[in-house]
């Protein structure tokens, strides 16, 4: 749908009275409801968490995650981090419930992410990690944070494994990228332009290309070989990375297990090295 807003006023004239009281919210508040999950909106407008997925799919959606994707598409984007800051304090109030809404949101992005994974592209993502013969973990911005705790712990299981957040200082290093590599981009909505180049680099030198990003309407999708899509959506300034860490947990963990056997015996090596410069406290 090229304009989710544009679809929903039109569709107002054959909707239920329930559905009419969300298209209305939506209409009123098209940069808020982009961040709201199903319960939230459920919430705000009075109704029940069925009725907002019967909304969904009265709309010609899967669901309400696809109606959300939609809608982050038009507004997410184009939203500054004031912009953002502004709906946080609309959505999160001061008092208590506000702290606990922010967690309820946050198991929300978990249980959307796990609901919509994609367990075959998952375990593919996990056998080209296992053969490749150089990983790459291209994040910038906010998003560095993932692309670092996902290279520290790839490297302990992986031969070579290189983070790359700025393309000005390793540009040089990239011309002899090639099919036996595998590129892990990593880009959430608004979508650093660095890891898109770099990732759709990737892609013309035929290295597998591995996406970790909000959903499937993501400008590095066109570019992935295998999209894996995690909810980072908060009605604040900043993205929730909680269930993209989960995401990357489970892949970190599921490369592990394929790899015990080798990985003990490095493991043992590398406690004799800590143990020797005295690394713990």
């Amino acid at each position: 749908m090229e304009n989710i807003y544009k679809h929903i006023a039109e569709q107002m004239s054959s909707m239920s009275k329930s559905n009419l009281k969300i298209a209305k919210y939506i209409l009123e508040n098209p940069n808020t409801v982009p961040f709201l999950t199903a319960d939230k909106l459920a919430k705000m407008t009075g109704v029940s968490h069925a009725t907002v997925v019967r909304f969904a799919t009265f709309l010609g959606c899967t669901g309400y995650p696809e109606l959300q994707q939609h809608m982050q598409n038009s507004a997410q984007q184009q939203l500054t981090t004031t912009e953002r800051l502004k709906i946080s304090k609309e959505v999160y109030d001061d008092q208590d419930q506000g702290v606990y809404d922010i967690f309820l949101d946050d198991i929300a992005n978990i249980k959307s992410t796990l609901e919509r994974l994609d367990m075959q592209a998952f375990r593919r993502a996990v056998q080209s990690l296992l053969q490749a013969k150089k990983v790459y973990v291209v994040a910038n911005r906010s998003a560095t944070a993932l692309g670092v705790f996902l290279q520290y712990y790839l490297q302990f299981l992986l031969e070579k494994v290189e983070l790359i957040h700025s393309i000005e200082t390793v540009s040089e290093r990239l011309y002899n990228m090639n099919e036996d590599d595998v590129v892990i981009g990593i880009s959430f909505a608004r979508y650093t332009k660095s890891t898109i180049q770099v990732f759709s680099y990737a892609k013309e030198r035929n290295a597998t290309t591995i996406a970790i990003t909000d959903n499937l309407l993501s400008p590095l999708i066109p570019y992935a070989d295998i999209p894996l899509t995690a909810s980072s959506q908060m009605p604040t300034f900043i993205d929730s990375f909680v269930a993209p860490l989960s995401l990357i947990n489970a892949l970190i963990i599921s490369v592990g297990k394929e790899k015990e056997e080798t990985f003990q015996d490095k493991l043992e090596s590398l406690e004799e090295v800590w143990r020797k410069f005295d690394i713990f406290y």
